[in-house]
């Protein structure tokens, strides 16, 4: 029997040869959208963590979920988020935190001879074959592209739609999801982030992991899609919070992109 690894590699190839021969005036994002879509499914599936490649699938939802090794820029200001996160800790964050992981992590794929054409939650699904450099970079490269997606000056008050209705009947009401995503940000030891994620049963749960691990990760104890990601390393808010972590994450409620997790909801489901 054809496996399933095996048919969706072989889609990918045909895709990159018709353009090729055909020279299709497909645009690069749209071939790198399809190409991820195919890589994606290939390394979640075969992570038991979720089908996001499938018939059923509509349009580039899945695209929604690729993460690239490069970072991508900005949406907002670095001021834009003020009072919650101030200017000077987000430039920080930016361009030094973060930039240094996605550097750190195109010298991990050059050592290691990482195939770019797939996303890198490939990559995650399977770091347990990976270095440490790998493992600490890829995991902060990937976490901090969530990070800055999933934040907005506009941001609304609550999530709407098929993700409010999720939240409800996985957490029992908004609020008390409210209370254990803060339950988990706040008591975890030293370094990590908090997450809200989606599992195999479209179930949702809350968890956190340490250093830049991620709930991608084969080697997690705490697995699901990520949807909604906050980061809990002292470097994200102790210019502005310095000690009290918990105040910084209360603050986070007011600069949530919901519009943007209920897309990576859609997508996961």
């Amino acid at each position: 029997m054809v496996s399933f690894r095996y048919l969706l590699t072989l889609k990918l190839e045909i895709s990159y040869l018709f353009m090729k021969l055909t020279e299709n005036p497909i645009s690069r994002r749209k071939f790198l959208s399809n190409s991820s879509k195919a890589g994606l499914a290939v390394g979640l599936v075969g992570s038991g963590i979720l089908s996001a490649c499938s018939n059923e699938a509509k349009g580039d939802a899945q695209a929604i979920l690729a993460t690239s090794f490069t970072q991508t820029p900005l949406s907002f200001d670095f001021g834009a988020l003020e009072p919650h996160i101030d200017a000077m800790t987000m430039e920080i964050h930016f361009t030094k935190h973060a930039a240094g992981y996605a550097k750190n992590l195109g010298e991990a794929v050059g050592e290691e001879n990482v195939n770019t054409n797939k996303p890198l939650e490939d990559v995650l699904a399977k770091i347990s074959n990976y270095s440490t450099k790998m493992r600490n970079n890829g995991g902060g490269h990937y976490n901090h592209e969530l990070f800055w997606q999933i934040m907005t000056p506009d941001a609304a008050e609550r999530p709407e739609g098929d993700l409010a209705e999720a939240i409800n009947s996985s957490f029992g009401s908004f609020e008390a999801f409210v209370e254990q995503f803060e339950a988990a940000a706040k008591t975890r030891f030293g370094s990590g982030w908090a997450w809200l994620v989606v599992g195999e049963d479209n179930k949702l749960s809350v968890g956190s992991t340490p250093n830049q691990d991620n709930p991608l990760m084969d080697i997690s104890d705490f697995k699901g899609i990520p949807l909604l990601g906050l980061d809990v390393w002292e470097h994200a808010y102790y210019l502005n919070y310095q000690n009290r972590r918990a105040d910084y994450v209360s603050a986070f409620w007011n600069i949530i992109n919901w519009k943007t997790v209920a897309e990576r909801y859609n997508a996961a489901i």
